[in-house]
């Protein structure tokens, strides 16, 4: 039986959910990054790194590429760095959004302050 589209993307969107998978892919975004770069940039352990790594090569979102000793990671396609860019958008917009909100708050508290303040309204 296969899997419906909703319950592949949901899996896709699971896989991405670690903040070291999304630092990764930030720091791919603009080419191969060998492994100590990465460890360099990510504070973690070097297993759970290369636990990470393995999840997302797995999935087929990286490649790894040997050079001699030194092995580097890449993304697998511009895909991922389009999503990341979309996913960075859509945060933009919802945290101007709850800007908006909290200015509107603080601007109604304002208001509400100062008519306290003024006391009641006389006749």
């Amino acid at each position: 039986m296969q899997v419906p589209l909703y319950q592949a993307k949901a899996e896709f969107f699971r896989m991405l959910g670690h903040p070291a998978r999304i630092r990764v892919l930030e720091l791919l975004q603009n080419g191969p990054v060998p492994v100590r770069e990465l460890l360099n940039e990510i504070d973690i352990e070097p297993s759970n790194l290369s636990q990470q790594l393995a999840v997302l090569r797995r999935s087929g979102i990286v490649v790894s590429v040997r050079d001699g000793s030194t092995v580097s990671y890449a993304l697998a396609g511009g895909d991922v760095a389009d999503l990341l860019r979309a996913a960075r958008r859509i945060l933009t917009e919802m945290l101007a959004g709850q800007s908006e909100l909290l200015a509107e708050l603080r601007d109604t508290d304002t208001e509400a302050d100062t008519a306290v303040q003024a006391g009641p309204p006389r006749r």
